[in-house]
C-alpha cells in the first residue's frame, strides 16, 4: 500500500501529521539533497502533496515526474510565497480533459 507524503517548508506542513500523512520538512536543505528526498520519497509514496514555493523552486527535477502515474505530485498552497501552480495545472488538467478552458473563462 502507497502513503501518502507531504513535502515543503514545516510550518506549511505539519498539521498533516496530525491527519496521519507522513511529513518531508524542506527547511535548511539544499537543492541536491531536495532531489534526492524527492527520489526517495517518490518511491514509497503514491501520492505527494507539495507546498507550490517549492514545486517552483524545484521545477527542473519534478520534470521527471510529469509523465508518470506514481506518484501524483499536487501542489499545496503554503503559509507564504504561493505562486498559484496549483490553479494553472487545474486549468491545464481541464483544458487537456474537456478540450477548452470551462473553469476559467474570461467573461
Amino acid at each position: 500500500m502507497y502513503k501518502v507524503g507531504v513535502m515543503g517548508d514545516y510550518d506549511s506542513i505539519y498539521g498533516f501529521a496530525a491527519v496521519g500523512l507522513t511529513i518531508f520538512p524542506t527547511d535548511g536543505l539544499s537543492d541536491e539533497e531536495i532531489a534526492r528526498l524527492i527520489r526517495q520519497t517518490s518511491e514509497g509514496c503514491g501520492i505527494i502533496y507539495m507546498t507550490e514555493s517549492l514545486m517552483e523552486r524545484m521545477k527542473n527535477e519534478l520534470q521527471k515526474y510529469q509523465d508518470r502515474i506514481s506518484p501524483a505530485i499536487i501542489a499545496i498552497p503554503g503559509v507564504s510565497k504561493n505562486t498559484g501552480i496549483g490553479i494553472r495545472n487545474v486549468k491545464k488538467s481541464v483544458e487537456q480533459a474537456v478540450g477548452s478552458d470551462i473553469l476559467f473563462e474570461n467573461k
